[in-house]
């Protein structure tokens, strides 16, 4: 214990965005939980985006699902894209803070026990082997795994390949989006016993339009999935 009081007081926690002292180690200091963008209230059962009116505990639909609905069956974030949220997103996938995993999939686990009533086989979204080669991890597997973990669930790294390797999607269309992760995915042949007839859900970092997980969940279900959910960290905001 003398010891432990030691290391803290020359190493006293750190805030994990802004670096200012904290009360506990992998935490937030007051300012920056703050500024935390939770998603909280009535929100979008498909998208998980919020909504405006009180949860009343029916499901909700934003505009957006309704106009175009999205191929998965419930979708939960934890956390809108925006300021304190977007820097550490940010900061886990450009700048190798995986020690920000661990308090991200603290926020999320609650959502991915209301996702996996029915124990579904969870699976991030895949890189292709260009960008993990580059980056050296993918952070949807690292929250993938750490929320399996957390939640005594089963998970499988590789339940979906990424067949090619698509373009960057910053600043293009809803519908360029789409064409551009078209028949991107895979379940491979020696994946697919393991979905067959099972639910599943999906991790991602951020959702924006929702192609990307449309076209994993579409390759989930051309090999057999009963069922797909999905949960990202963060949930770009859009209007309802």
């Amino acid at each position: 214990m003398k010891l432990q009081s030691a290391i803290r007081v020359l190493y006293p926690p750190q805030c994990l965005v802004c670096g200012v002292d904290a009360s506990v180690d992998f935490a937030l200091c007051a300012d920056c939980w703050r500024e935390m963008p939770f998603v909280t209230g009535l929100v979008c059962d498909i998208c998980g985006t919020p909504l405006p009116g009180e949860d009343t505990g029916e499901p909700a639909q934003c505009d957006s699902c309704l106009m175009a609905p999205k191929p998965w069956v419930r979708g939960r974030a934890a956390l809108l894209y925006d300021g304190t949220a977007r820097r550490m997103v940010l900061a886990l996938k450009h700048g190798d803070r995986q020690d920000l995993v661990r308090p991200m999939a603290r926020w999320m686990a609650n959502q991915t026990r209301l996702l996996a009533k029915d124990a579904p086989l969870l699976a991030p979204v895949p890189l292709h082997r260009t960008r993990l080669f580059t980056r050296r991890f993918n952070q949807s597997a690292l929250l993938t795994k750490t929320l399996a973990g957390m939640c005594d669930l089963n998970w499988c790294p590789d339940l979906i390949t990424r067949l090619r390797a698509t373009r960057l999607q910053e600043g293009m269309t809803r519908e360029e989006r789409h064409e551009n992760q078209r028949q991107a995915f895979k379940v491979p042949d020696n994946r697919k016993a393991l979905i067959l007839d099972r639910s599943v859900l999906l991790i991602d970092d951020v959702m924006t339009s929702g192609a990307t997980l449309s076209a994993c969940t579409e390759a989930c279900y051309a090999a057999g999935a009963a069922s797909v959910t999905v949960q990202v960290l963060a949930r770009v905001a859009r209007n309802t």
